[in-house]
């Protein structure tokens, strides 16, 4: 399973980015499109929100981002994760569910990322494993 080790800062964007793209194939830019707005989402809250006050060695100092193609319930899926080891968050919990009818001035702040992870993809979990985060989208094809 492919996987690459990004920076914690918003640098990590872009290399991401473009190793979902070099995994997913030419055949699945549309998809694509999809799978790097959900990830640049969740990547953003890692880097703002998830590091420890305390600092980090270096082993754990960083971003774990990975991607295979599974079948899940006789579909064929494109799944994503993303793990690091900052303070225990879990991005779906405890998440209102914008209301998107509001003119954008009328909205309260937060939560469309959120909603737009849980829309673009089919599925998604938040698990803890041995000291890390771990975030798992699937996308199906």
């Amino acid at each position: 399973m492919p996987e690459i080790n990004l920076p914690i800062s918003l640098d990590c964007i872009q290399p991401a980015i473009d190793f979902l793209n070099k995994h997913l194939g030419e055949n699945h830019e549309d998809l694509g499109m999809y799978v790097g707005l959900a990830v640049e989402e969740l990547l953003v809250n890692v880097v703002k929100h998830g590091q420890k006050k305390d600092s980090q060695p270096p082993s754990v100092a960083k971003i774990v981002l990975g991607c295979r193609w599974v079948n899940m319930d006789d579909s064929d899926q494109f799944s994503v994760w993303i793990k690091d080891w900052g303070k225990p968050f879990n991005p779906f919990a405890n998440v209102k569910t914008p209301d998107i009818t509001l003119g954008i001035e009328e909205r309260e702040v937060g939560g469309l990322g959120v909603h737009l992870v849980k829309n673009v993809s089919t599925h998604y979990l938040y698990s803890i494993s041995d000291g890390s985060n771990l975030i798992e989208l699937y996308f199906q094809i």
